[in-house]
Formats: C-alpha cells, structure tokens, sequence
C-alpha cells in the first residue's frame, strides 16, 4: 500500500465517522469466491478486506484467497487470524488480537507468542487490537472457548475494553459472532465508547443499514459485516446500502 494501512484507517474514520470492512472466509466453499465478493465488495464502498474465519482454514486456502482477492481488488487485505495458519505474506496488514476473555491462554497471549516473530519475518503491518465476544458468540465462541460476555452485561464488556486499551491495544472488537441472531445492544457500544479512546469496531449480526447506523449512532467506529455477502450476487448492493448510510 501507498501509505500505512492503519493511517488510510485513521484518516477514512477521521473523514467520515464511522467505516466499513467486509469479512471474507476462505473456508466458505459452495457458491463462494473470496476474490469475486471482494471486487463487488470495493464497488460497493467497503474501506478495506478482512480475511478469516472461526475455524481453522489451512494455510494454503488462506494465502490462495489472499493473492487472488489482492489481484482484483486496491483495498488494503488485513488477515482476520483464527490461528498460526492465518499467516501470509501476501496480506497488507494483521489484526494483531488477544481473545481478551478465552478460558484458555492459548488465545490470549500463547499463539500471540509463537507467531509474534513470523509476524515480523513476513513484514506484515501489526494492528494490536483487544477482541471480546459477547451475546451469542457463535463459532468463534465456541472455538475460542470464551466466556461470553452477556447483552446485559455490558459493564464486563468495558471491563475487558480498558484492560485492552491500558495495555496499548489500539483496536476494540465487540463480536457477537457470525450470523448471531441479533448485533451488539447499542446500550453495550456506547458504554465502551464512553470509556474507551482506542477505536470501537463491532461485527456479527449486522444484516442491513438500520442495524449499521444504530451501531455508528452507539459509538462504532468500524462496521464489519460478513455473513451478508455470502451471495456473490447482490453483495455490492448490500455494502452500498450501509456504506453509503454510515457516510450520510
């Protein structure tokens, strides 16, 4: 990229508020094309491509969907990791995150460790960012063996949001998990925003513009969505709508 990918963030968010990324899993087989969403995805509006998953795709899926979306797209492509077989250098940057409230170290700091020097060895552009699932959860959940953080719980989520931000981790992600039932309760957001400065990203279960500006409206400064663009077809509608909403 021309300029750093955490300073095209910054500024985009400076300019208008409130962004949005689109999440691309490469484990996604029948009728899914990382590379065809991501183009319809950047026509669409989306600020940037994240590519990941909740379970564990292998390095080879992950680096081939990497390349193929870079061909297609000028967007930067930030890894969402879900272990060590994330790692490519075929990205622009990495979500460099703890799963702030895992019951098992391994996610919090452990594989951390071991990937912290590939990290570097590949060159890749590291995001510290503090991950906290909450509500549903979903896969993510369930893989990451978190303790969910409860809707009406959203003093635990602020909790977990200022040990991240003491601990220098520039990025907040609330999860609720993909193709979670209902998105992170605003109440939850703006209690983070009202005590957090490190930038507010929430995902899982925003399926529409409404959703997305009740987000933006609580505190979000990062919308991602991802379970919505599973149909090739109307994905660039889709990110138009919410995009083009977040901007107004």
């Amino acid at each position: 990229m021309a300029k750093h990918v955490e300073q095209l963030i910054q500024d985009k968010i400076k300019s208008e508020g409130c962004i949005h990324m689109t999440l691309l899993d490469p484990e996604k087989k029948s009728g899914y094309d990382c590379a065809i969403i991501a183009k319809n995805a950047e026509a669409g509006g989306t600020t940037a491509i994240m590519v990941g998953g909740s379970t564990v795709a292998s390095g080879v899926e992950m680096e081939d969907a990497v390349k193929r979306i870079k061909a297609v797209v000028k967007l930067p492509v930030i890894i969402f990791p879900n272990n060590l077989t994330s790692l490519t250098g075929a990205a622009d940057a990495i979500w460099f995150m703890s799963l702030l409230n895992s019951t098992n170290t391994y996610y919090v700091i452990d594989s951390q460790a071991i990937g912290a020097p590939m990290v570097k060895k590949l060159g890749l552009e590291a995001m510290p960012m503090g991950y906290i699932i909450v509500g549903y959860g979903g896969a993510a959940g369930y893989i990451g063996q978190a303790r969910v953080v409860p809707y009406d719980r959203p003093e635990l989520a602020v909790a977990y949001a200022s040990a991240a931000e003491l601990l220098g981790m520039r990025y907040i992600y609330l999860e609720a998990g993909s193709g979670a039932p209902q998105p992170v309760q605003p109440q939850m957001i703006s209690a983070v925003r009202k005590y957090c400065r490190s930038t507010l990203v929430v995902g899982g279960g925003i399926r529409d513009a409404k959703a997305a500006m009740t987000a933006k409206t609580a505190g979000a400064q990062i919308i991602v969505t991802g379970t919505l663009v599973e149909e090739e077809s109307k994905v660039t509608d889709r990110i138009a709508e919410i995009s083009s909403a977040l901007k107004a």
